[in-house]
C-alpha cells in the first residue's frame, strides 16, 4: 500500500482549515486517513506559530516506512528542517493566460490612443484663428525686409526688358479686337429691327378696300354704295 502525507480540508465555505494526515494515496482527499500528524490554518499570519503545527517524531516515523509527502507538506518539512525539498523549475507557471494577455493588449492599445490624443495639437478656436490670419496678413503687407528686397532685385535682373513700342502695339491690337467684337454684337440687333414683325403682316391681310374679296365680282358695287343710291 502506497502511503502519502498530505492535507485534508475542513472548515466552512471560504474559511478553510486543513489537517496534516497520513493516508492511503488511493483514498479521497477528505476521506479516511490513518493518522493525524498536524494542522495548517492559512487564515493566520505567516509569522504566526499556530499557522502550521506538526508532530515531527511521527512524521519522521512515517517517512522512514516509505510515506511520500505532497508538495505543500514537503514545503512545511523543508521549513522545519525535517526533509529538504528539491528546487523545481516551471517557467510556464507564472505565464498569464490567454484572457489576461488580451486584457494587457487592450490596455496597451488604450494607453497608446490616449498618448496620441495628448500629443495631438489642440484645435484652435475660431477667434484665435481670425487673430492668426490677421497677423499673417499684416506680416505679408508689412514693409519688405532686406532679404525680400534682394530677391526682388535678382528677379528684376533676370527678367528681360520690355520695349515700349511693343507695349503700344499690343494695346492697339487689343483695341481693334474690342471694336470688332462690339460691331459683331450690334449688327444682328440692326438686322432684327429692320425686319417687319409677324403681327404687322397678319394685320394687313384682307384690310385693303381697293382689292375685292376672293370670288367676288369686280362689277358688283359695294354694300355701302347700294344703300347710298336707295337713299337718293
Amino acid at each position: 500500500m502506497a502511503l502519502a502525507i498530505r492535507l485534508s480540508r475542513g472548515g466552512a465555505k471560504k474559511r478553510p482549515y486543513y489537517r496534516i494526515v497520513v493516508s492511503d494515496s488511493r483514498s479521497p482527499r477528505d476521506g479516511r486517513f490513518i493518522e493525524k500528524l498536524g494542522t495548517y490554518n492559512p487564515l493566520l499570519a505567516k509569522d504566526s506559530p499556530d499557522r502550521v503545527k506538526m508532530d515531527t517524531d511521527r512524521i519522521q516515523h512515517w517517512l522512514s516506512v516509505g510515506a511520500q509527502p505532497s508538495d505543500r507538506v514537503l514545503r512545511f518539512l523543508d521549513a522545519a528542517g525535517i526533509k529538504e525539498r528539491a528546487a523545481r523549475n516551471n517557467p510556464q507557471k507564472a505565464e498569464p493566460g490567454e484572457k489576461a494577455k488580451e486584457r494587457v493588449e487592450a490596455r496597451a492599445a488604450k494607453e497608446a490612443e490616449a498618448a496620441e490624443a495628448a500629443a495631438a495639437p489642440a484645435p484652435v478656436p475660431a477667434e484665435d484663428a481670425e487673430v492668426v490670419v490677421a497677423e499673417a496678413v499684416e506680416e505679408a503687407t508689412a514693409e519688405p525686409t532686406a532679404e525680400a528686397a534682394a530677391v526682388a532685385d535678382e528677379v528684376s535682373e533676370q527678367t528681360p526688358p520690355v520695349d515700349a513700342a511693343d507695349n503700344a502695339a499690343a494695346a492697339e491690337e487689343g483695341a481693334e479686337v474690342a471694336a470688332a467684337d462690339e460691331a459683331a454684337v450690334e449688327a444682328p440687333a440692326e438686322e432684327a429691327s429692320a425686319e417687319p414683325a409677324p403681327g404687322d403682316e397678319a394685320s394687313d391681310v384682307g384690310v385693303s378696300a381697293e382689292e375685292p374679296a376672293e370670288g367676288a365680282d369686280e362689277n358688283t358695287p359695294a354694300e355701302g354704295a347700294e344703300h347710298a343710291e336707295k337713299a337718293e
